[in-house]
């Protein structure tokens, strides 16, 4: 479907003209007209598919009517990282080129000058505010803002909010809405913890799911099956010879990120981390930087890294697996855009396997399993049915299940692949 064929307004079509879009994704097309209907939603489609436009352009075409107040808040959109927020103030400036509608980026982290700007905006009343729940509610509690006429109250990635803890927060900016207010969610997955979410903010909302794509065939992905205390030795053999024009490495913990970073930087490589014990003026350095290619390899946690949106990343490594599918087509969809090749490798420890089965599983597919180093020692079988937790007095459990037939156990006279480009290489051709 094409954008001319929504029910927006003309400034609004004239902008997306001038950015030369002209056919719009399956969420943006769903979730368009319902915002514009008035009715309440929650849309469950995972990151890339353009969720941002799907709430932005429908508000933005509401206000640019004019029939809004001026000097109120009029559309409030929550995110829950300061990264996010960025992008959808960017975004944002984009959309509304040809309209008069202005909004303000209220997150954490910013210099002085930031925070009065972010002051002054509220107590003016920008028609939009973008905000992360914790700075919006220290500007609430000095008392100048005034949430009594916002019209449009959005969470997007509500999924990765409640991951962070951010419902208390949520649910106390929500009570000073009106009762009159629009209310919607934007979420990758639609957990238990989600749907009472949406029960307790919703008023008989339109519901859309659109099913978690597949990642692209150009992706090739791959598995080393190993035990925890050989996941750092690992990374550090994998760039022993050559590395990607781009990595990127997810890790589960701020801990972990800092120990690969400063594994990686003892081999003298172009790495930095990314996570949020680093200031906001630190991490938005670390993602220019990242992104004009003055750093080649990117460490970070799911909750940052969400946030960065790079078209030619070549390598994405799962240093921990994921804790749900959709979370691993989010990472390693990251990798094969615009064409491209791309490479996603996972670490699957013995306590992993189960959640990695759960993953191929949701794929339909087997993963290939890359055999270990030789100089890493052995690894574990791939047993996945076995359920593994921690032996107790010496005993181990009693579930018996057979091997899987791609194990990985390391055969004999094999040698390490290398993963380059999007391309695999044996480590003798180097």
């Amino acid at each position: 479907m094409k954008f001319s064929e929504l029910p927006l307004e003309n400034a609004v079509l004239d902008a997306l003209d001038a950015m030369q879009f002209d056919e719009c994704t399956p969420v943006q097309s769903s979730s368009i007209p319902l915002i514009i209907e008035g009715r309440d939603l929650i849309s469950v489609a995972q990151t890339g598919t353009g969720k941002t436009a799907a709430f932005l352009l429908p508000i933005i075409s509401q206000l640019s009517k004019g029939e809004y107040p001026s000097n109120k808040i009029n559309c409030i959109v929550m995110s829950p990282t300061r990264e996010l927020a960025m992008q959808i103030d960017q975004q944002m400036e984009g959309f509304s080129y040809f309209i008069p509608v202005n909004s303000v980026a209220v997150y954490g982290g910013g210099t002085g000058p930031q925070y009065g700007q972010q002051q002054r905006g509220l107590k003016m009343g920008a028609d939009m505010v973008i905000a992360t729940p914790g700075r919006l509610l220290s500007h609430i509690s000095l008392g100048y803002v005034d949430l009594s006429a916002v019209s449009f109250f959005v969470l997007d990635e509500a999924d990765r909010m409640l991951d962070m803890g951010f419902y208390e927060d949520i649910m106390q900016i929500v009570k000073l809405l009106p009762a009159t207010c629009q209310k919607i969610m934007f979420s990758a997955t639609m957990p238990a913890k989600i749907q009472k979410l949406a029960n307790n903010i919703l008023n008989n909302p339109a519901e859309i799911k659109l099913a978690v794509s597949k990642p692209a065939e150009k992706i090739l992905q791959a598995a080393y099956i190993c035990y925890e205390a050989q996941k750092l030795t690992l990374v550090q053999e994998l760039f022993k010879d050559e590395v990607p024009e781009r990595v990127l490495i997810f890790a589960s913990s701020k801990l972990k990120c800092k120990e690969v970073t400063k594994a990686l930087k003892r081999q003298h490589l172009n790495v930095a981390e990314i996570h949020s014990d680093l200031d906001q003026k630190q991490r938005e350095d670390t993602l220019h930087d990242f992104k004009v290619a003055k750093i080649n390899i990117l460490v970070g946690t799911d909750i940052v890294a969400r946030g960065i949106d790079v078209e030619d990343i070549r390598l994405v490594i799962n240093y921990d697996v994921p804790h749900d599918s959709e979370d691993y087509v989010h990472r390693i969809g990251r990798t094969a855009r615009a064409n491209t090749d791309g490479v996603a490798i996972t670490f699957v420890s013995e306590m992993e396997q189960s959640s990695f089965k759960d993953i191929e599983k949701f794929l339909d597919k087997d993963i290939f399993k890359v055999p270990i180093p030789e100089e890493l020692g052995e690894g574990p079988e791939y047993k996945p049915e076995v359920r593994r937790y921690p032996k107790r007095n010496g005993g181990h459990s009693n579930k018996r299940s057979s091997s899987s037939n791609n194990s990985g156990k390391r055969p004999q006279g094999r040698r390490n692949p290398r993963f380059s480009k999007g391309k695999t290489t044996d480590k003798r051709s180097n």
